[in-house]
């Protein structure tokens, strides 16, 4: 693919100068300046507001816990960055939850989640209530995923490693709503990843577009009546965007497009270029994100509602079968371990129990939203909320519990503040003092301005670390 003295392909440039007409200058010089960043708190940690170090940030108009941010500020350097209280995401990106509106307790999909940032937005608006399903097809991604899903102590979420086809056996009818935001060619990630450029050409841009309605396909499928169904991409192309909603509304006519609330700090999609002149005014409620109007990246967004239909209640419950008298009975202990340590470290340990049940992989105790479908046949890298392993007759307790943790919930407490004492727990080292709270000895809530950040084990004026050893700094 030839490649112009600014980096950007020359095929990918002449088409633009095409649609854009006297706007492309404009457009194409943006793509070689400056970017934005951004950061989005996380209101599951149980603090309302950034540390004091950012109260200076701008708000991002279109996310309610959004922030600007500049590039010498390095957040993820910051302790509060491994405690989770907030994630590294560009601006523009926040977009596609924010149209999705997901509520408490309801139940909802991202089905293209790695590395993870659109479905720690969508969790925190669901406040651990429903339940999340968070699927990625490349396993190394998968991975990757599930430990966002656990840095932002996130108990509601079951992360997937399917191909989306997979999914539709267990969940048919089954989201109130679903987040695709599909892989596409990446041209409004040009600025912000010069890789994504080289990788670029016209080919790609087709063979996008034509796995994007396959996915569109299986995710019609697995949204109930009345649900909603956010598309998003991160590139300019046409083929991948107004055509690819024109594709969906025509072989779909039991859905239809919507504005987001969000589309007020946005322009609409080109129904010119949708190359089907039936669907003008739906595809004139999608949403174009472009970095020379916007504080961020490029991005396109449609919001698809499902209509209404008389259809049975999706219940799972009677699906799930009797286990083995020998795995119940394990299960039993392991909760019986784990309310034993809870008694000992947690005011509440009960409470941990209510809304989820109880699943044994291996030595690994989970717990699962209760209306999460029987996962049998699937692979699951993370089945929920790992509270902790079975160890010869004693119940360790997991790094994810601790992230999962407020302050409040636990008998001991160590506070470390964001500065050396926080470092030097982060690089695994053995950390001195007594814990708040009742005096005894046993596991301790580590904190970093008041923010869970992992597990001590406090004895005779000392505390091991407990952070886990393939997370510590060098």
């Amino acid at each position: 693919m030839e490649m112009l003295e600014n980096g950007l392909p020359e095929a990918f440039v002449e088409k633009m100068r095409c649609l854009l007409g006297a706007e492309a200058e404009t457009f194409l010089e943006s793509l070689c300046g400056e970017r934005r960043f951004g950061i989005r708190l996380n209101p599951l940690k149980g603090l309302d507001s950034l540390p004091e170090s950012f109260a200076q940030l701008e708000k991002i108009p279109w996310a309610a816990e959004g922030y600007y941010y500049e590039e010498a500020l390095r957040p993820g350097k910051n302790p509060l960055h491994e405690a989770g209280l907030y994630y590294i995401q560009e601006p523009s990106a926040m977009a596609a939850a924010e149209a999705l509106g997901p509520q408490p307790g309801e139940r909802i999909l991202d089905l293209c989640a790695a590395p993870g940032g659109k479905s720690t937005h969508i969790a925190g608006k669901m406040r651990q209530q429903g339940l999340l399903v968070c699927n990625e097809i490349h396993p190394a991604r998968a991975k990757i995923l599930a430990q966002n899903i656990e840095r932002l102590g996130i108990a509601n979420a079951v992360v997937t490693n399917e191909e989306p086809k997979a999914l539709c056996p267990v969940f048919a009818g089954f989201f109130d709503g679903i987040l695709v935001d599909a892989p596409c060619s990446g041209e409004g990630m040009f600025r912000k990843d010069k890789e994504a450029a080289g990788e670029w050409s016209p080919e790609r841009v087709n063979a996008c577009a034509a796995r994007q309605d396959a996915i569109l396909a299986c995710a019609a499928g697995l949204l109930q009546p009345g649900g909603r169904l956010v598309y998003s991409t991160c590139t300019f192309s046409p083929e991948e965007n107004e055509r690819t909603v024109a594709h969906f509304l025509k072989t779909h006519p039991d859905f239809t497009a919507v504005r987001p609330d969000c589309s007020v700090w946005f322009e609409s999609g080109r129904p010119s270029w949708a190359g089907e002149p039936g669907f003008a005014e739906e595809i004139a409620r999608t949403v174009r994100i472009w970095p020379h109007k916007a504080g961020g990246e490029g991005h396109f967004l449609a919001l698809f509602v499902k209509k209404e239909a008389v259809a049975a209640p999706h219940d799972q419950k009677e699906k799930r079968g009797k286990k083995p008298a020998g795995e119940r009975k394990r299960e039993a202990e392991s909760v019986a371990e784990f309310l034993a340590f809870g008694r000992d470290a947690l005011k509440e340990p009960e409470a941990l129990m209510r809304g989820r049940r109880p699943v044994l992989f291996g030595e690994n105790l989970y717990l699962l939203p209760e209306e999460t479908p029987p996962l049998a046949g699937l692979r699951v890298p993370r089945p929920g909320l790992h509270v902790g392993t079975r160890k010869k007759g004693r119940f360790e307790p997991s790094h994810a519990l601790a992230l999962f943790l407020k302050q409040t919930e636990a008998l001991r407490t160590l506070e470390l503040g964001t500065g050396e004492e926080a470092e030097r727990y982060l690089r695994g080292e053995t950390i001195g003092g007594v814990p708040a709270g009742d005096g005894k000895k046993g596991w301790a809530l580590v904190t970093f301005a008041g923010c869970s950040a992992g597990w001590v084990k406090a004895a005779d004026g000392v505390c091991k670390n407990h952070y886990p050893k393939g997370l510590r700094r060098v």
